[in-house]
C-alpha cells in the first residue's frame, strides 16, 4: 500500500507544517507505541502528545520502532499545568525529553492558561528561551483565548506560532480563527471529530457524507482542511487513519458548507479557559 501524502500549511517563519497529525492520549504502553509506529510507517509525520497524557514514553518508543528517521518526525508535547513557571517549565520539559528519548521536539505548547496560577507568562518566557536554545523548533499554546494570546505578545513581543484549540463543525470558533489569522498563528484542532459534542450523530453531517459517499469523519476533516486548520484526530484503526488522510477526492460545495454551519452549538459550548483549568 502506498505511503500517505499529507498536505501542509505554513508556520509564521515559512516552515511547512502537516495539516493532519496523529492525536494520542490512549492507548499507552506497548499498544500505544505500536499505534504510533504504524501511523509513521503509513506516512504520518506529526504526532501530538503531552506530559499530562502519560504516554510520552510510548510515543518515543513508537518512533524508534517505526524505522523512520526521528529527525523526520514532528513531535508536539505540552507543559502540564503543574509544571508552569520560569524554572518549573524547563524542568518539566527536560523530563518530557527524557521520556520521549529525544534531544528536542518540533513544537512545544503550554497546555492550558490556568489563570488562577498566574504563571502563563513566566512559562511563555521559558518557551522562548527553549526555542532560542534549539531544544524546540517552534513554540505555541493550547486552549488560549484571543485576549490571553494578546497578553503573551504584549509582554514579550512574541506571538505563539500555534494555538491548539477545541474545534469542529459543532464548535467552529470563528472569532478565535480570525484572531489567529490576523496575527500569523496556525490553528490546530483538538477533538476535530466532535466526540464530546455528539457531532457524529448529527443528521446534517450524515446527509453530506451520504451525498459524497464518504465517512462523516472525512467530511469533518475536509471542512477543517479547507480552512487551513491542522487536525489531530486519534485513531488506533489503520483503515480509519488512511481514510482521515485521503481527502483529495472529496470537494465540499456551498450547500454542504451551509448544512455544516447549522451544526454550530455556539462559542459558549467550548471549554472556557478562563474557568476550566488542568494541572
Amino acid at each position: 500500500m502506498s505511503e500517505l501524502t499529507i498536505p501542509t500549511t505554513t508556520l509564521a517563519d515559512g516552515t511547512p507544517f502537516p495539516l493532519l497529525g496523529l492525536g494520542t492520549g490512549s492507548p499507552k504502553g506497548p499498544e500505544g507505541a505500536e499505534v504510533v509506529a504504524a501511523a509513521l510507517r503509513e506516512g504520518y509525520r506529526l504526532v501530538d502528545t503531552a506530559a499530562q497524557y502519560g504516554n510520552e514514553a510510548a510515543v518515543g518508543e513508537g518512533i524508534r520502532r517505526s524505522g523512520i528517521d526521528p529527525a523526520e518526525v514532528l513531535v508536539t508535547t505540552k507543559i502540564a499545568g503543574g509544571d508552569q513557571g520560569r524554572e518549573a517549565a524547563r524542568l518539566g520539559f527536560t523530563e518530557s525529553l527524557r521520556r520521549l528519548g529525544l534531544p528536542s521536539v518540533a513544537l512545544l505548547l503550554i497546555h492550558w492558561p490556568n489563570p488562577s496560577r498566574g504563571l502563563a507568562l513566566d512559562t511563555w518566557r521559558t518557551l522562548i528561551d527553549l526555542k532560542e536554545e534549539g531544544l524546540t523548533a517552534h513554540i505555541g499554546v493550547s486552549n488560549f483565548r484571543p485576549e490571553q494570546l494578546q497578553e503573551l505578545f504584549d509582554a514579550t513581543g512574541v506571538w505563539p506560532e500555534v494555538n491548539q484549540i477545541q474545534l469542529s463543525p459543532a464548535l467552529p470558533r470563528q472569532e478565535a480563527l480570525a484572531f489567529h489569522r490576523e496575527h500569523g498563528i496556525v490553528t490546530e484542532a483538538w477533538g476535530p471529530l466532535g466526540g464530546r459534542e455528539g457531532l457524529s450523530e448529527q443528521f446534517a453531517l450524515h446527509r453530506v457524507a451520504e451525498k459524497h459517499g464518504v465517512t462523516t469523519s472525512q467530511v469533518t476533516l475536509r471542512w477543517i482542511r479547507d480552512q487551513d486548520i491542522v487536525a489531530i484526530p486519534r485513531s488506533s484503526n489503520p483503515e480509519r487513519r488512511r481514510q482521515n488522510a485521503e481527502l483529495d477526492h472529496l470537494v465540499l460545495d456551498d450547500a454542504d458548507r451551509a448544512l455544516l454551519a447549522s451544526l454550530d452549538l455556539g462559542e459558549h459550548k467550548a471549554w472556557d479557559s478562563r474557568e476550566h483549568e488542568e494541572w
